[in-house]
């Protein structure tokens, strides 16, 4: 509990502009791992001068924080938000387990950039990923898929 709430005393200047940070989390997850732009259709074409600023991108950055800010203050009870995105992403994204644990990282960049996110609460976002991502590979493993 004690590391949700540490997030959330940083979540406010992500809440406050979650398209241009969602954008700046895409761009530097798809600038630092190139191989997962691949894994979005619908931006595999677009060159990595051009994406920052890609309206398309900073949505879907959007949604992204978006759901990590429900996530979030659901405190660990969050099995009804998750369910469906584990799904969607085993079933018809087909995104390997990992690229939570990329984005992830991503996060707790920009965090620290926007956010002012320190050491300790840096620790406490990869702490509540980390059981995220453990609940996601459940999921995952339950429908089958082994990315």
């Amino acid at each position: 509990m004690a590391d949700f709430d540490m997030v959330l005393k940083y979540w406010g200047p992500v809440e406050a502009d979650y398209t241009g940070n969602g954008g700046l989390v895409l761009t530097r997850l798809f600038r630092e791992h190139p191989d997962t732009q691949k894994l979005f259709p619908k931006f595999a074409g677009i060159a990595q001068s051009d994406l920052a600023g890609n309206a398309a991108v900073s949505a879907h950055g959007a949604t992204v924080l978006k759901k990590l800010g429900e996530l979030l203050r659901a405190k660990g009870n969050h099995a009804a938000i998750l369910k469906p995105l584990a799904n969607s992403h085993a079933t018809k994204h087909k995104i390997p387990i990992n690229n939570f644990k990329l984005i992830t990282e991503a996060v707790v960049k920009v965090m620290e950039e926007k956010a002012g996110l320190d050491a300790a609460g840096q620790q406490a976002l990869r702490n509540v990923m980390a059981v995220v991502i453990a609940d996601i590979d459940t999921d995952y493993k339950e429908l089958g898929f082994t990315g």
